[in-house]
């Protein structure tokens, strides 16, 4: 093969990793390089003569086997992942998506998909107050939760509690059967089908039997202190300015509080102005509270979603 380039493992099970069930990595990354990749022995070779495109290779490879050492499996989307991270963050910003991740007993630990849910997860686990802002199916959710999780587990904080603005999405649900925790429930769903995918059934019925996890209403905090907790309000782009404001002061002694919201969905009524922005504009020179923002870029759902987001984006420039 002329003007090819080799990268030689020191592992042949992890060039079966690297190479993926019938090959699908290896066909991942000759899409991304537009240039032939194939496995012999316990090599690499890259047929192309182009200099940036060794480099870039060399350090897929390299990335990748972080990756595995840290205890991912290699997919064509992780591939893909760091592919992008690599051409649009550098590579010093692309060792967190292996460095960093969310380790919770008894379940496979979760890793970040790109830069900004890498910063995240950073934010998370050094600062007691964090906003996650971005668009949907960008994993602010998902992430929060993993995060909780991990540290109600590890015992490290006694309590989880979930909590949002009940603010319907432009249509009335009208009047909601059952007790208090029964009514705000579908509302809170997004956030049981994150803890649906990260533990067990058994698991997450014992927390709520032991009222380790707790639902609360956000319009019933008031006058409450929230020590020893970990607390989720999600959907913040429909507080408003008096409820942001209340909310935060709620927090006590060694909690921790991640708000999450989409500030180009707001649902509030009339031209009350959405609390989320208001905090952002109010609370962005406190240095132990941290900000982190997702673009349309940043979404992880569905590849349909982030075309979804960036057309609605257009045509709100427009």
């Amino acid at each position: 093969m002329s003007d090819s380039f080799t990268i030689v493992l020191d592992d042949n099970r992890f060039l079966r990793d690297i190479c993926g069930p019938q090959d699908e990595n290896l066909r991942g990354l000759e899409h991304l390089l537009g240039a032939r990749v194939v496995a012999k022995g316990n090599e690499v070779i890259l047929d192309s003569a182009d200099t940036e495109t060794k480099e870039l290779f060399s350090n897929l490879i390299g990335r990748m086997k972080a990756h595995r050492k840290a205890g991912q499996v290699v997919t064509p989307n992780v591939v893909k992942t760091i592919f992008s991270s690599l051409t649009q963050n550098g590579e010093e910003k692309t060792d967190m998506l292996s460095d960093l991740n969310i380790s919770i007993p008894s379940s496979p630990k979760v890793f970040p998909r790109n830069y900004h849910q890498a910063a995240y997860i950073d934010a998370m686990s050094s600062n007691d107050i964090v906003f996650g802002i971005g668009p949907a199916g960008t994993g602010k959710t998902f992430l929060a939760v993993a995060h909780a999780l991990k540290e109600i587990l590890e015992r490290k904080k006694k309590k989880l509690i979930l909590t949002r603005p009940v603010v319907e999405a432009g249509e009335s649900l009208g009047f909601l059967p059952g007790d208090l925790a029964q009514k705000i429930s579908p509302y809170l769903r997004p956030l049981y089908d994150a803890m649906d995918r990260l533990i067990s059934y058994q698991v997450l019925n014992r927390l709520e039997e032991s009222r380790i996890i707790e639902i609360a209403p956000l319009a019933y905090m008031r006058g409450r202190s929230l020590s020893e907790s970990y607390i989720i309000l999600d959907e913040a782009q429909n507080t408003t300015r008096e409820q942001m404001k209340m909310f935060l002061t709620r927090i006590g002694e060694n909690s921790k509080a991640i708000i999450t919201g989409d500030i180009t969905q707001i649902d509030l009524p009339g031209k009350q102005q959405s609390g989320l922005i208001h905090a952002m504009q109010v609370l962005s020179s406190i240095d132990e509270i941290r900000f982190c923002h997702f673009e349309s870029a940043d979404v992880v759902r569905n590849g349909l979603v982030r075309k979804i987001v960036h057309a609605y984006e257009r045509e709100e420039a427009r």
